[in-house]
């Protein structure tokens, strides 16, 4: 309590902040007890030109000043106040470690949405860390791969189509039914080599789904608590723009199995992923799929599997599908009367449809390096090629058996 001197020995005049003098005041002989309030930002002004044009009434002037004093310290409160919030909001923003990454997702993320198209609400209401994500979207009109441009899996496609395709394209005849939905996720598993990531290139493009191919590396962050928020940031980046595949290729690398020595940040996020892909605020009638391709489905996480119930083993190709992955590949090339794709084909057991197109690569390489060893200086434009002939994929196939050979000797040292 502040006691302010006065002229007069009989009058008093204080002020307080507390209200446990309210008692002694009160026995007083007050005539005027006034009650101030802390200004605001508009009422300074205000406030500053009443005292001024009341106080001359006042005969005292200790009064006049104390009041000015006081509007004038209020306004020079305000103001440091103002500043400081600007100067901690400046300093907070230059102190984050990723203030320059994430600079440099969100204008990488302004191309890909003018790529997408997507609506200007859509995109105001994306948070920093699903702007981080948006450069792993595949616009499915970009993707070049087809249902044609896959040989020898017509079954597998024709399945695909009716649990997969089917229900993100006609969403409302599915929704009658639980039974109905479209399964959580997808797993393709077999041999590499044999078609896995094109399926999925295929799914997407059939279906015109948002693609996300998700990079394990985009979820990893060195920094605490960064990982869970990106591992959020997916679910909910794919909810916004559902229908929605999100691609894990290589999901063995990701949500293998966990052991008592995982690292912290690593199964923090394993459990947060698995949470937000099937947990108790799983909205059931969001249409995202995410589909996984691994080499080493045995090395994948019990609940994993729970959450791939639709399993594809893309295994390696019989005869009768070598010969239609080799008719599929050179359906443009020029052969020549003695190529038998028949034979091709049984003598190319056990070789995966990569193996296959770099035999067929070969072939047609060969007949380019000796047309350069015969001529070192020809027209370019007017050099004719000859057709491809048999023994060309004979010599193209000892290259690639013996690569195979020299790759599996290295892997048993």
């Amino acid at each position: 309590m502040d006691v302010i001197p006065t002229s007069s020995p009989s009058d008093l005049i204080s002020t307080t902040t507390s209200q446990s003098f309210v008692p002694f005041i009160n026995r007083l002989k007050t005539f005027l007890t006034l009650r101030a309030y802390s200004p605001q930002a508009t009422n300074v002004p205000r406030l500053i030109d009443v005292v001024r044009t009341s106080t001359p009434d006042v005969p005292d002037s200790h009064l006049r000043d104390l009041l000015i004093s006081l509007g004038g310290r209020a306004c020079a409160l305000l103001g440091s106040m103002i500043f400081s919030y600007y100067l901690i909001r400046y300093i907070t923003k230059h102190l984050d470690p990723t203030h320059e990454e994430k600079k440099r997702h969100k204008q990488l993320a302004s191309l890909i949405m003018k790529q997408l198209n997507l609506e200007k609400t859509l995109i105001q209401s994306l948070n920093e860390y699903e702007l981080c994500l948006l450069s792993d979207i595949v616009n499915p009109h970009d993707i070049q791969v087809t249902w044609q441009d896959i040989g020898g899996l017509e079954q597998t496609i024709d399945n695909l189509r009716q649990t997969v395709i089917y229900p993100l394209q006609h969403p409302h005849l599915f929704a009658k039914s639980k039974l109905l939905m479209p399964p959580r996720g997808v797993l393709f598993y077999g041999p590499p080599g044999c078609g896995k990531t094109m399926l999925a290139k295929a799914v997407a493009k059939e279906a015109g789904a948002n693609f996300i191919n998700l990079q394990v590396t985009s979820l990893l962050d060195k920094w605490y608590g960064e990982s869970q928020k990106r591992t959020s940031a997916i679910f909910s980046l794919a909810q916004k723009l559902q229908p929605s595949i999100i691609f894990i290729d290589e999901i063995d690398s990701f949500m293998r199995t966990r052991q008592g020595d995982d690292h912290e940040c690593t199964r923090m996020v394993k459990t947060q992923f698995m949470t937000l892909w099937d947990g108790l605020q799983t909205d059931e009638t969001n249409r995202i799929i995410i589909i996984g391709a691994t080499n080493r489905p045995q090395d994948l996480d019990a609940a994993i599997l729970r959450r791939l119930p639709t399993r594809y083993n893309i295994a390696l190709p019989t005869a009768q599908q070598r010969l239609k992955i080799l008719e599929l590949i050179l359906k443009d090339e020029h052969l020549n009367s003695d190529v038998d794709l028949h034979e091709l084909a049984k003598q190319t057991e056990l070789l995966n449809g990569s193996d296959l197109n770099e035999i067929c690569r070969q072939a047609a390489l060969e007949r380019v390096i000796e047309l350069c060893q015969q001529h070192e200086q020809f027209e370019e434009q007017d050099t004719p090629l000859r057709p491809i002939c048999q023994e060309d994929f004979l010599d193209a196939l000892r290259k690639v058996r013996t690569g195979n050979q020299a790759h599996s000797l290295l892997t048993l040292d």
